[in-house]
């Protein structure tokens, strides 16, 4: 369920799984008007509809819309997954795992220490940061138009952190000092065709930039990144990932998430 959500990529995600598990899965894709999302999550369980992933730009209100969160959900206060389950509904929050797993064990870059920089406050970046800090890295800075909402995120995670060890703060997009190893775009400039909201100043000699969305609109961004000596990634791998994570939680089976990444990327350059 989203606004847009003709570009969505996982029901072809979701129909591997299905085909390469052996499990019995229909999934499709719902455009929700702006203001009919509550409608639309109840209208879907009276259905029948066992559970969903929702998308841009309703993860924070379906984060209202449950009978509980999980943890993390409960910390980025956005969901992306819902179940539906004996008349309640749980709340989950699988992109901050599908960013990680597609960092560490597909883009092969360690966090362990790491310096990143988190642009955006919204949904993608509240979902990413709490699974992000447990991954140990050096330090985290989320950078924000808005710095009141990215204080309000660095709060929530404030415990998180200390426990991690990680230093953690939040300022405005005009004010970021410093270098990172990895840079993570959580904004909604891929989306609109604006520019990098940073200056590639903040990026070491071969980092990571990864921007959260995927295909063409990421195009800008991985480019940028790599007109200024870091290394682009679009968020297909978190896209695969956190799929995969909803998949394991629905069927309590782990699809292969690798071999359906590869074989998406064969898809889109075909």
């Amino acid at each position: 369920m989203g606004n847009p959500v003709d570009h969505s990529k996982s029901p072809w995600i979701h129909a591997r799984f299905a085909q390469l598990t052996g499990e019995p899965v229909e999934y499709g894709k719902r455009l929700i008007g702006l203001d009919e999302f509550p409608q639309a999550v109840r209208a879907f369980a009276g259905e029948g509809g066992k559970g969903c992933n929702i998308t841009v730009p309703f993860k924070f209100q379906a984060a209202a819309q449950v009978t509980r969160r999980s943890e993390r959900a409960a910390l980025a206060q956005a969901c992306n997954i819902l179940t539906f389950r004996d008349g309640a509904i749980l709340g989950d929050n699988t992109d901050g795992i599908g960013f990680v797993a597609d960092v560490e064990r597909n883009a092969g870059v360690a966090l362990a220490g790491s310096d990143v920089l988190v642009l955006g406050a919204g949904g993608a970046a509240a979902g990413v940061l709490g699974p992000l800090l447990q991954g140990r890295p050096r330090r985290v800075l989320l950078a924000n138009r808005t710095v009141s909402k990215a204080q309000a995120l660095v709060d929530r995670h404030a415990a998180l952190a200390r426990s991690m060890g990680v230093d953690l703060r939040a300022c405005g997009l005009g004010e970021v000092t410093g270098t990172f190893d990895i840079v993570a775009n959580g904004t909604a400039t891929s989306l609109s065709g604006a520019e990098v909201p940073v200056d590639p100043g903040v990026l070491k000699p071969g980092a990571l930039a990864y921007d959260m969305m995927y295909g063409p609109a990421a195009q800008g961004f991985v480019r940028w990144a790599g007109e200024h000596g870091a290394v682009g990634r679009d968020g297909l791998g978190m896209l695969v990932e956190q799929a995969a994570e909803a998949f394991l939680i629905w069927r309590g089976v782990r699809p292969p998430s690798a071999q359906v990444l590869e074989e998406l990327r064969q898809e889109l350059a075909a």
